[in-house]
């Protein structure tokens, strides 16, 4: 039997659209001979829907386009990740996966490990499901599971262990699938791996995995869905960070076929970043970028992700220098939108800092120049760039990295202005793992001018100033990081593994 798997991009809500997106693919699938077509994880609302879940409204529309998508399962089955209502104590929803043939619903599964980690919040919504059965399909037992399901061995927070509970039936399935709305992040992809193929080889079963894609807010969905074998090797592989469909066949799900997963590399973790940034704009309305350049890594890193992203002509990038900025910050800066394409204005402040120095001096007489004449200078930035996104109509793209906001290292209505901060979860160590990356991957070899990459990192907004004036090296900062944000260590932890304490505090 052929089997498609759409690893489609929802919109969150947008119900008419994605219910469109769903038969277009159904009729894809139909064409190419399928028998069966397989949708991610509560594909008909997007991923994750959080308090829409508590307006009926939003359930109402969802059941119509349910109840529309049913009508149109003719001549292939379906299965595809819904909203489902249900009656009596316990909360009102299940997160549940439909069988769908001939115009109706054959057979339902109700997820059960509901997760309330980290990113997700499923359990404040959905009641956990019980032990699901497989069903038959052209001579097919099919165990269908959804997502966090197949992830118990990983977490093992659980006291059920739902791919447990389905083999240890009477008939086992013949064949798993997991509809699932995972998102992504570095590392993830291996862990993954890691999970599937340990189940599949254990279990001696193989695996369809359907994965949304797409960005929603924040989170990026990287799809990257496949097919394992019951050795656990990858047979078949779709695309990361976009929709595809990837046909296989129940009676080849080629065991001798063996296809390399994509690492978790620094260009796997840039087209996630471009990816999300495109994602963003397209979902928000946006069609063009201003950012901030101040001639440093972070900037020029922002600048060439949107430029990848949205294509050159559709970033402006802005130079503000103050009485603080060197000639090289402005020349590196200027040479960066060269190499890229992008657009380039510069814009001084000095008259502007001498205005706000004017109002100012009767309230701060007597008081020596301090922090504050700094924040004002990056306020006076974060100023300048959102008038010209709101005359524009552009959408302010905020350029500072995860280590420098997780410890305060930036300004409040300054340079934290934007619509989407791009790289606010990256650690700063990786963005010169990725600004060399960038370098050494294009047709530019020198993309972003070496010297932003080997100066010393610095705000300039006072004489002679560097980063680490005032923070740990960033190699020593962003493992203390990792291990107090990430592992939840505590103080004493981090000590343990040989941080100095008063760097730690």
């Amino acid at each position: 039997m052929k089997i498609a798997l759409c690893q489609i991009n929802p919109i969150i809500g947008d119900f008419k659209t994605n219910l469109q997106s769903i038969c277009q693919y159904l009729e894809k699938a139909k064409k190419s001979g399928c028998k069966l077509a397989v949708f991610p994880e509560l594909s008909l609302s997007g991923y994750p829907p959080m308090d829409f879940l508590e307006r009926k409204s939003f359930l109402d529309a969802h059941d119509l386009a349910l109840a529309e998508l049913i009508g149109k399962v003719s001549g292939i089955a379906c299965i595809i990740g819904v909203i489902e209502r249900r009656k009596g104590q316990g909360k009102p929803l299940y997160n549940s996966g439909f069988f769908i043939k001939n115009n109706k619903v054959c057979h339902r599964v109700r997820k059960q490990l509901l997760p309330s980690y980290d990113v997700f919040d499923e359990s404040r919504y959905f009641e956990p499901g019980t032990v699901s059965l497989p069903f038959s399909f052209e001579g097919v037992r099919i165990g269908l599971t959804i997502c966090e399901d197949i992830w118990q061995e990983r977490y093992g927070y659980a006291m059920v262990d739902p791919l447990a509970a389905l083999m240890a039936g009477g008939s086992p399935p013949d064949l798993l699938i997991n509809i699932s709305a995972s998102p992504y992040y570095h590392g993830k992809i291996s862990e993954r791996m890691e999970i599937f193929s340990s189940l599949c080889r254990k279990n001696s079963l193989s695996l369809l995995y359907v994965n949304q894609v797409g960005g929603q807010d924040e989170l990026i969905f990287d799809g990257h869905s496949l097919v394992m074998d019951n050795t656990g090797t990858v047979s078949g592989l779709a695309a990361g960070f976009k929709e595809a469909v990837l046909v296989v066949d129940s009676d080849d799900l080629g065991e001798n076929r063996i296809i390399s997963p994509p690492g978790d590399s620094m260009k796997m973790v840039l087209s996630g970043l471009v990816f999300g940034v495109r994602e963003y704009m397209h979902k928000t309305g946006f069609k063009k970028a201003v950012i901030g350049l101040s001639g440093g890594i972070d900037s020029a890193l922002t600048a060439v992700i949107a430029s990848l992203a949205l294509g050159p002509d559709n970033v402006l990038c802005v130079s503000m220098p103050s009485p603080y900025t060197s000639q090289i910050s402005i020349d590196d800066a200027r040479k960066l939108t060269v190499n890229i394409g992008c657009g380039f204005e510069n814009i001084p402040i000095i008259s502007v800092m001498d205005g706000y120095k004017q109002v100012l001096a009767p309230v701060f007489a007597g008081r020596r120049e301090d922090v504050t004449e700094q924040n004002l200078q990056a306020r006076i930035r974060g100023g300048i760039l959102m008038a010209i996104s709101n005359k524009l109509g552009v959408l302010l793209l905020a350029t500072g990295n995860k280590s420098e906001v997780a410890v305060g290292y930036c300004t409040l209505y300054g340079d934290m202005n934007g619509g989407l901060a791009v790289i606010a979860d990256v650690p700063k160590t990786m963005v010169y793992k990725l600004a060399n990356f960038i370098n050494q991957s294009h047709e530019i070899k020198e993309k972003i001018p070496q010297r932003i990459i080997t100066r010393p990192p610095t705000a300039e907004l006072k004489p002679d100033q560097l980063d680490q004036d005032d923070l740990p090296p960033y190699d020593i900062l962003d493992k203390i990081l990792a291990g107090y944000l990430e592992d939840q260590l505590t103080v004493d932890e981090l000590v343990d593994k040989g941080f100095a304490l008063k760097t730690v505090e």
